[in-house]
């Protein structure tokens, strides 16, 4: 839970928040706390009756009174409920709207820009602080990684807090001077309105491909959730949308002629658009060039990927008055997020890398990047998710086919059988010109793959990424790509006379 750093108003009426709200058992409600958990609300507070894709928030009201709520919001009037009630038709917006007004309406003190897509987010949003650090101003940050206000850090556990956690973040922000945010919107945060009160000074849209259609069943329900950012964007804020993406590219009809409007990509048409001039295992070198502005730039980070997330930062720094020197230094002087393509170097005379990597979309991209650049052989140690969509297994077996050596494994199994997981991935890999290895446990795969690098390899290690983590089961279990990979190192490589050699038997 968030600690609290900002004095939050006393009270907000759900009368002046909501005017088309009705009201059972009162004239109005004023709210001090608001939570949707009955399990968390504390005496005195409202409780937001959601009703859930797998649970109805109903169900909860009882508990939520009995722990102390004294007042519900809620789609319908509830029957023999003795507190006041708040009737409005989205309880989802409401509720987010009323925890952004009990932060103290944080987002409209500050310069938030919402980052959705299926790759690139965080990536994306790192960016954005390492530009706006160059100018010599804080950046908050809300994604996958981590959540921080700019001064003080800590884990994350969604990709997009919950709407009362979003709100005091950002309130957080707004105490401590931090002016400026950049946070990760997921589908599933967009589809069920998380952030629905708060303003965004700026959205970007990195991309649409394939991903959770477990949860929203379809492309086009999945696209629609993503289309939900373009709503938050206050009016005279800025809408950036990635030309060379078809997904992101599609929303373009819905932009409001309220907002400013930015293309970006690596088509020479787009508003900010790069021309790649040379690509290599150290980094990128590439021309930039920002609304006619055009100058040299080079970044660590591989593949034309991570190039589009620079495109897409630049067009937040560019709203937000950076000066395309302070853009420049900004990409220059960042190197990586953890586990996006983080370089693992223990002596060994090939390369290593870690990659969040676990859509089909994704995979292709960091192998193809991989492929472009490395001399000797690509090989890429991959699986798919449990409980998760089922779809993209086989669509992440035909990507791996672009590898030389393909190693199918476990990510997080959770309750399914991992080879089930694998025989489903494997049908996608059915034309691969090499025959792929199949090793269920994920240490074993990731060694097998190590031994089998020779000089001048590449090994892509995709899907965990920053994790820590492998659920099996109903355990969590230590486990992190990056340590196996150096302990497996530590133990096969040493360096003798600055030249590596394999450890004897």
């Amino acid at each position: 839970m968030v600690s609290s750093v900002t004095a939050f108003p006393a009270a907000a009426s759900l009368r002046r928040l909501f005017p088309q709200a009705s009201f059972v058992g009162c004239a109005n409600i004023c709210a001090t706390d608001a939570f949707d958990f009955s399990h968390d609300v504390r005496p005195g507070s409202l409780f937001a009756v959601i009703h859930g894709s797998k649970v109805d928030g109903c169900q909860f009201v009882q508990d939520a009174i009995a722990r102390g709520a004294t007042s519900l919001l809620v789609d319908r009037p509830l029957a023999e409920v003795s507190v006041p009630q708040c009737v409005v038709s989205d309880v989802r917006s409401a509720f987010s709207r009323l925890c952004e007004a009990l932060a103290g309406d944080p987002s409209r003190r500050l310069d938030v820009a919402g980052i959705t897509g299926t790759n690139g987010k965080t990536t994306t949003s790192w960016l954005i602080r390492s530009l706006l650090a160059q100018s010599g101003q804080r950046c908050g940050v809300l994604g996958t990684v981590e959540y921080s206000d700019g001064i003080n850090t800590e884990s994350s556990t969604l990709t997009t807090p919950g709407s009362r956690s979003l709100a005091r973040w950002l309130g957080r922000m707004h105490a401590n001077g931090t002016r400026r945010a950049a946070i990760e919107l997921s589908s599933h945060a967009l589809d069920q309105r998380r952030a629905a009160g708060i303003e965004l000074e700026a959205a970007i849209v990195t991309n649409i491909t394939q991903d959770h259609f477990d949860y929203h069943g379809n492309f086009i329900a999945y696209r629609e959730a993503k289309s939900h950012v373009l709503s938050l964007v206050r009016p005279g804020g800025m809408i950036a949308l990635n030309m060379d993406d078809p997904g992101s590219w599609s929303l373009r009809e819905l932009v409001h002629d309220s907002v400013a409007f930015v293309s970006f990509g690596l088509k020479p048409t787009a508003d900010i658009s790069a021309q790649v001039r040379e690509e290599s295992l150290g980094g990128t070198r590439f021309r930039l060039s920002i609304h006619g502005r055009t100058l040299e730039c080079a970044t660590t980070m591989i593949g034309r990927h991570n190039i589009s997330n620079c495109l897409a930062a630049a067009a937040v720094g560019s709203h937000l008055c950076l000066t395309p020197e302070d853009i420049v230094a900004g990409i220059e002087q960042f190197h990586c997020v953890p586990g996006r393509l983080e370089r693992i170097q223990c002596g060994q005379p090939f390369e290593v890398f870690v990659d969040y990597a676990h859509t089909d979309d994704a995979l292709r991209r960091c192998l193809q990047s991989l492929r472009s650049i490395t001399p000797g052989r690509v090989i890429c140690v991959f699986g798919a998710g449990g409980d998760r969509d089922r779809a993209k297994r086989p669509l992440l077996g035909r990507a791996a086919t672009l590898a030389d050596v393909a190693i199918v494994t476990s990510d997080n199994p959770r309750s399914e059988e991992p080879q089930k997981i694998i025989d489903e991935i494997l049908a996608g890999m059915r034309d691969s010109r090499a025959t792929p290895v199949v090793e269920p446990d994920r240490a074993a795969a990731i060694a097998t793959a190590l031994h089998l690098a020779q000089p001048g390899d590449s090994v892509l290690l995709a899907g965990k990424g920053h994790e820590t983590e492998q659920i099996i089961g109903d355990c969590k279990l230590p486990f992190d790509d990056r340590l196996v990979a150096r302990t497996v190192l530590s133990e096969q490589w040493r360096p003798l006379l600055g030249q590596p050699r394999r450890a004897s038997a």
